[in-house]
């Protein structure tokens, strides 16, 4: 067996389908099917089996699954400690960051890498703070740029804190809450909030507010995505917590003296993982482009 043949293995189990598998890797779907056959051959069994259109794992293909993904792992290690053994950046660079950051943070930044590390072929992979945060807890992927959690598991991750979001209440501006002169916890009860959902870590800094304060919250509805929140909000349908840096004309940010919420953004890494020459270059410039010391 080789790597092409275990790699093949462990996407057609995570996605069940061999032309999904066939377009995620960039090959035929004969050659998806003739990889699986051979593996099977060599460990003298049937690793799938056809339910409907979905092929499911069988108990070999279980066990085979465990030991696939730890030969993987083990590879990518040996490329990484290879490739520090040079002074050379290039090669593959997978970070995951939000949709937030990826938006409004990294733009100017990445604009730069680009142009420094031209040998560097970036996989930016988009998804919730949270997320990402499992991803390089579990080593799945080398670099996080995202909400910084307020407790992390510091015997394996470390986190580089880069920007400080001040948080602020928002709304409509025909909104009733936009005509108090200065709002408190307590008017906020009267009226729906549109928020994060409660997994995210924004969502427990604000919970954790208005739990200290004994005061509970009428949730309209919740989604993850700060952009589509801030449309709902101009839109009249509930008032929310967001970072300055969304609080456009559109938007009223409501005065609120009391009020002094701020979530980290930054960068983070797996201690157990030996970053590639790439992710380390890409962390010095994140700290150079910084303002959280300037902030905090």
């Amino acid at each position: 067996m080789d790597y092409d043949q275990l790699n093949t293995f462990v996407n057609l189990a995570e996605t069940g389908s061999f032309s999904t598998t066939a377009e995620k890797l960039n090959v035929t779907q004969p050659a998806v099917s003739k990889r699986i056959a051979l593996l099977e051959s060599q460990l003298n069994c049937i690793l799938f089996d056809r339910v409907g259109k979905t092929n499911k794992l069988t108990a070999a293909g279980e066990l085979t699954l465990i030991r696939a993904k730890k030969i993987l792992a083990e590879s990518k290690e040996l490329k990484h400690d290879i490739d520090n053994l040079t002074d050379s950046v290039s090669g593959r660079l997978v970070i995951s960051t939000s949709h937030h950051i990826g938006l409004h943070r990294l733009p100017k930044i990445l604009k730069m890498f680009v142009k420094l590390y031209p040998d560097v072929d970036l996989d930016m992979r988009f998804t919730d703070s949270e997320i990402a945060y499992h991803d390089i807890l579990h080593g799945e992927t080398s670099l996080a740029i995202a909400t910084l959690p307020s407790k992390v598991d510091q015997k394996h991750i470390s986190t580089y804190p880069l920007w400080l979001d001040q948080l602020v209440v928002v709304c409509a501006h025909n909104h009733p809450l936009s005509k108090i002169k200065h709002v408190n916890a307590s008017h906020l009860e009267d009226y729906k909030a549109i928020l994060p959902g409660e997994e995210t870590f924004t969502r427990r800094i604000i919970d954790q507010y208005f739990k200290n304060k004994n005061l509970g919250l009428k949730i309209a509805f919740e989604t993850n995505y700060l952009e589509t929140i801030k449309v709902m909000v101009a839109s009249g349908l509930g008032w929310s917590v967001l970072p300055h840096i969304l609080a456009a004309r559109e938007l009223n940010v409501v005065s609120f003296p009391s009020l002094n919420l701020t979530r980290a953004l930054g960068a983070i890494v797996n201690k157990s993982m030996t970053l590639p020459n790439s992710a380390q270059v890409m962390i010095k410039l994140l700290k150079q482009q910084s303002d959280y010391q300037k902030l905090k």
